[in-house]
């Protein structure tokens, strides 16, 4: 058995007990977030935003002024953050509340102990796959910029690297915010606005695209579409936040600048330009140093992508095998993996496989915000057992009901041809899992108990007051 050791801060920002001889920090991946780790708003704000803050984003927002004027962009982009931000709010506030990462919240929040494990495993996979694809961006990046190295050699640097950083946790992800977040803003004033200076107000604002038109139901999904991974995903990081209202603020703040500033800026450089690739003129101003925090902006996408995934297979892991891996563990084998499929070219032929998981993704944030806030069949649970940051004695070990609404809301969003995917699939989930609440369908199969969070060892079972058999 490891002994624990409390590993604190100066700035005070955080105090964990982690087991003695285990590299990084373990950050919590089965249990709550006690009150002294959280962090001030600002910090998980600025993750928020890190995420939202990337290259990719604006050529999002060329994507959409390519085809679309800049009026029916803002709407596509309004509809769309719409989306984002309800999804956003409403899972961020359980995972706050709780303080419990995506994978295990789901135990109480519709899925069952079994469930969680096909939401760890969704999550796991899918993130990880993105992971390798945009390592393989920046390696592309790196090696048309420095050179020095063949592309597989930059993307194993730039795999480890991040693996490397997120191995160390929560705190020194926050501190990469804090540098590489203002550093991208900085680059887009300096490189941006001497593209449109020249420019005709009146044109780009009101001119036509220059490329095919989409539609505003299409312009919509590929706003949403895009960060509908992170979404779900929220708890793994509002777990750290100290109240909802902290949640309600760094959503706002995060999704209203990284969807609206970067995304219409994209939009305008796209009506500028009549193109929609935008990626060469942002480069060319910015020269060496600009290219250089673009890349940055990258990785500090991918350390989520990263984060998220390990703590996907903790809860994986735990489920299916019964044992308790690190977060640390799960972190190096993860990257590792990505890392190499990356450098091999291996992922490039996988981006339509991981586009249809991010169809399953989103029934999960509906049959969450319907468990958590409306059917609430094991929210009492949660409720007598957060005050003593411990865990509900048992879960269920299935929920019928959940998987029956996963399957249709990811069925109606892949194959209707009406209306927008994201919103049709949550919209369907969150409908049918309340619908066979209210007719009493809701209901757990199977009892699993909660087990103690022992490092590298099987997992025991915890007898605590209101266990049931």
């Amino acid at each position: 058995m490891h002994s624990l050791t409390t590993r604190g801060s100066e700035d005070g920002m955080e105090r964990q007990a982690i087991p003695e001889g285990t590299l990084g920090n373990d950050d919590y991946p089965l249990e709550r977030v006690p009150a002294h780790a959280r962090y001030a708003w600002f910090s998980v704000a600025t993750q928020r935003f890190g995420q939202l803050s990337s290259f990719s984003q604006f050529l999002l927002g060329a994507t959409l002024g390519f085809g679309m004027t800049f009026t029916d962009a803002l709407l596509a982009i309004t509809l769309g953050a719409v989306v984002l931000e309800f999804a956003t709010i409403a899972v961020g506030i359980a995972g706050c509340r709780e303080g419990l990462s995506t994978s295990v919240l789901a135990r109480w929040t519709g899925f069952g102990r079994g469930g969680s494990a096909l939401v760890g495993l969704l999550i796991a996979v899918s993130l990880m796959g993105w992971f390798g694809v945009q390592n393989a961006v920046f390696a592309q990046g790196l090696h048309s910029l420095v050179g020095g190295l063949p592309e597989w050699g930059w993307a194993l640097v730039g795999g480890l690297g991040v693996s490397a950083l997120v191995v160390w946790g929560f705190r020194f992800m926050t501190w990469a915010a804090y540098v590489t977040v203002p550093a991208f803003l900085a680059l887009a004033a300096w490189s941006i606005i001497p593209e449109l200076a020249g420019e005709d107000a009146g044109a780009l604002f009101t001119g036509e695209p220059a490329g095919p038109q989409l539609s505003l139901a299409a312009g919509t999904t590929i706003v949403a579409g895009g960060f509908i991974v992170g979404a779900v995903m929220t708890p793994d990081m509002t777990r750290y936040n100290r109240s909802p209202g902290d949640v309600v603020k760094q959503t706002l703040l995060g999704v209203t600048l990284g969807e609206y500033v970067i995304g219409l800026i994209g939009v305008l450089l796209a009506h500028a330009a009549r193109s929609a690739d935008i990626a060469a003129a942002v480069t060319s101003t910015s020269g060496f140093l600009g290219t250089l925090i673009l890349v940055a902006a990258i990785l500090k996408v991918n350390d989520w992508n990263l984060y998220s995934s390990s703590l996907g297979v903790v809860n994986t892991c735990d489920v299916l095998f019964g044992r308790r891996i690190s977060r640390v563990t799960a972190t190096v084998v993860v990257g590792v993996c990505g890392s190499v499929l990356s450098a091999v070219g291996i992922l490039d032929h996988f981006t339509d496989f991981l586009t249809v998981l991010g169809v399953a993704t989103p029934p999960v944030a509906g049959i969450m915000i319907a468990e958590y806030f409306v059917v609430r069949t094991w929210r009492a649970e949660l409720d007598r057992t957060r005050d003593g940051a411990g865990l509900p004695a048992a879960a269920p070990e299935w929920v019928p009901a959940a998987l029956v609404c996963w399957a249709a809301g990811g069925l109606i969003g892949h194959f209707a041809d009406w209306g927008i995917p994201a919103i049709n699939s949550i919209t369907v989930a969150f409908v049918l899992y309340v619908v066979l609440g209210r007719l009493g369908l809701v209901r757990g199969y199977g009892t699993a108990m909660t087990a103690t969070p022992a490092l590298h060892g099987p997992l025991t079972a915890r007898p605590t007051e209101g266990s049931r058999s």
